[in-house]
């Protein structure tokens, strides 16, 4: 008797691979990225590549199709009562041998031997079909992620580009000095944003470095050297000033996380982390001090936003692990409010009520605090007190 132990666990395996592949599937056809894709004209190496993931994503829709059905019809047979041997024999091929046709091709006349077939059937077992949909879901997601990841880096930065050309032609303007300079930015910038938005894969994000370079090259033009000096020794102050700032928000961070710090669970406990600023600061004082200002300005820009943004998650967390504290002492009191009016209205050893209060006190003062789990019990007692006060009339 034909043994179906290995067509069975094929099967299953089967069966499982089909329910991950639906959900990656779903996901892929939802991804942003991938939406760009369909509805942009692309050129050169991003239509190439995107050619081959679609082929690619067509492939893997119906090998899902085939796989489906395969395992449909197979699980249907398996689960009769008794099978024949040619029905256990036809299951086992059906599940293990290849038994799906990729392909027909009808072979001309002219090509045929006397007992040559007229078509060519091209097939392959499941298994097979299946490590060809690993391979094609590969090429697709590697083209989806990787052009999302240029548009999500690059689109912000050619924003900001932007941005700062226009800024700049403006100073250059009322300066009255010449244009050379921004107005090759603003030609490279402009074939770099129009390669960027149809060919991701092949824009090359040193172009848009160049596009900067040509920014502060213009924007040191048209600005004397004691203008730029005195704009520079400004902003440096207002750097420095920053950089105390993010001392002292550091100091507030840690001591807001040392204080949730084994009270509360590690994932909700926000953490700021990244490399420290000031050496960088010092680095363009040093600039400062050599009188090297035209090479300040891109750099303290740069600096200060990500002294700004560093100082914003500072103080977002450290409001974030306070908020933990007094979120826990505020369902406390909660807490204390409902066991005393339980306790005013004679439900105070409620065999209904008092396993609820229990959990959820328990909840609020064992360490590490699951403050939703906590919160969640206090809203149990809650509306359990409610219902019973309603209903017994007290």
């Amino acid at each position: 008797m034909t043994d179906l132990a290995p067509a069975d666990a094929e099967l299953l395996r089967l069966e499982t691979a089909l329910t991950a592949i639906a959900a990656n599937l779903v996901d892929l056809d939802d991804n942003p990225a991938r939406k760009d894709l369909d509805k942009t004209r692309l050129t050169g190496k991003t239509a190439a590549e995107w050619a081959d993931a679609t082929d690619a994503l067509t492939q893997l829709w119906d090998g899902y199709r085939m796989l489906t059905e395969l395992t449909g019809q197979a699980r249907q047979k398996r689960d009769q009562r008794k099978l024949s041997e040619t029905e256990r024999a036809e299951l086992k091929h059906q599940v293990l041998g290849r038994s799906i046709t990729l392909s027909t091709t009808t072979v001309p006349l002219a090509q045929r031997g006397l007992l040559g077939n007229s078509q060519v059937h091209t097939t392959c077992s499941p298994a097979e079909l299946l490590s060809a949909m690993e391979a094609a879901f590969r090429t697709a997601v590697s083209v989806v992620t990787q052009a999302g990841d240029v548009w999500q880096r690059l689109l912000p930065a050619a924003a900001d580009a932007t941005a700062a050309v226009d800024n700049v032609r403006v100073l250059v303007r009322l300066a009255g000095s010449g244009t050379a300079t921004i107005d090759e930015a603003d030609r490279r910038l402009g074939a770099f944003t129009k390669t960027l938005a149809s060919d991701p894969l092949g824009v090359d994000p040193a172009e848009l470095d160049a596009v900067r370079s040509l920014v502060a090259r213009a924007d040191a033009e048209r600005t004397s050297v004691a203008e730029l000096r005195d704009s520079l020794t400004q902003r440096l102050a207002d750097a420095r000033r920053l950089a105390a700032e993010l001392t002292e928000a550091a100091n507030a961070a840690g001591k807001a996380a040392e204080a949730a710090a084994d009270r509360f669970r590690d994932q909700d406990i926000r953490t700021v982390r990244g490399p420290d600023l000031r050496p960088d600061l010092a680095a363009i004082d040093a600039l400062a001090a050599a009188g090297h200002w035209p090479l300040i300005g891109a750099k303290l820009a740069d600096w200060t936003r990500r002294a700004r943004e560093r100082l914003a998650g500072l103080h977002q967390a450290a409001a974030h692990n306070t908020g933990l504290l007094s979120t826990r002492n505020e369902l406390r009191g909660r807490l204390d409010a409902y066991q005393a009016k339980a306790l005013r209205r004679g439900l105070g050893e409620s065999t209904e009520l008092t396993p609820l209060a229990e959990k959820a006190r328990t909840a609020l003062y064992t360490a590490p605090c699951d403050l939703e789990a906590a919160r969640a019990a206090v809203n149990a007692y809650q509306d359990a007190l409610t219902a019973t006060i309603a209903r017994e009339g007290r």
